[in-house]
């Protein structure tokens, strides 16, 4: 037998093992996921997801925490081409080494939540993104039961919420359907390399998109 018959004779196998995985999957429901950990992707993932269901044709938005007024590459994507099809609201006054008021990034903390829950209870949206709810959480500007409770109680059946930022708390996991916990190894900062526009979520100075339909 030749290598690319054993090869063949291979993938037969496998697709028969794959089909029967499959087979067994027979569920289909709204998600909780929860991107986490010391590494960056986070929010770059998650948004990832969101223009997903934007080329799905899915409603969705977006509740920015923590993160001020800064012009994001994502923001101004979202709202210059897709506001139709997504909601985007930034509700944090920027990072609290930079505002320095407790309060104050509470009470930002405690309003972006409200907004949040009135996003995830609209049904026609299907998908939700909290940016950097976790960091909120984590310094206790909203509780993290009222959170839990939300997601497990409110949430729509066919509704998919998905929660970024660090140190996940561990009851938000025991919920979450899907968690991935980016793992740093190495980041260009430690090595004194500054944000990158396309890299990092800072603004983009000049923001384009080709004329020409991207197939």
């Amino acid at each position: 037998m030749s290598e690319n018959e054993k090869h063949n004779e291979k993938m037969k196998r496998l697709k028969t093992s794959k089909q029967k995985i499959f087979a067994n999957k027979t569920i289909k429901k709204g998600l909780i996921i929860v991107h986490t950990g010391t590494g960056k992707g986070k929010s770059t993932a998650a948004f990832g997801m969101v223009f997903r269901g934007i080329a799905h044709g899915m409603p969705c938005a977006v509740v920015q925490f923590i993160k001020g007024a800064m012009a994001t590459g994502e923001r101004d994507l979202i709202q210059k081409y897709f506001h139709e099809f997504c909601e985007f609201h930034t509700l944090g006054d920027g990072f609290t080494w930079d505002t320095q008021d407790k309060e104050k990034d509470i009470e930002s903390a405690k309003k972006a939540w409200g907004k949040a829950k009135e996003l995830i209870l609209d049904k026609e949206k299907k998908i939700i993104l909290l940016d950097e709810i976790n960091i909120a959480l984590r310094y206790g500007y909203i509780e993290i039961d009222d959170v839990v409770t939300f997601l497990q109680e409110k949430k729509p059946e066919m509704s998919h919420v998905i929660l970024t930022g660090r140190n996940a708390d561990e009851k938000l996991i025991n919920i979450a359907d899907l968690v991935t916990d980016m793992t740093l190894v190495k980041h260009h900062f430690r090595n004194g390399v500054m944000s990158q526009e396309g890299i990092e979520s800072v603004s983009y100075t000049h923001l384009t998109l080709p004329t020409k339909r991207i197939v």
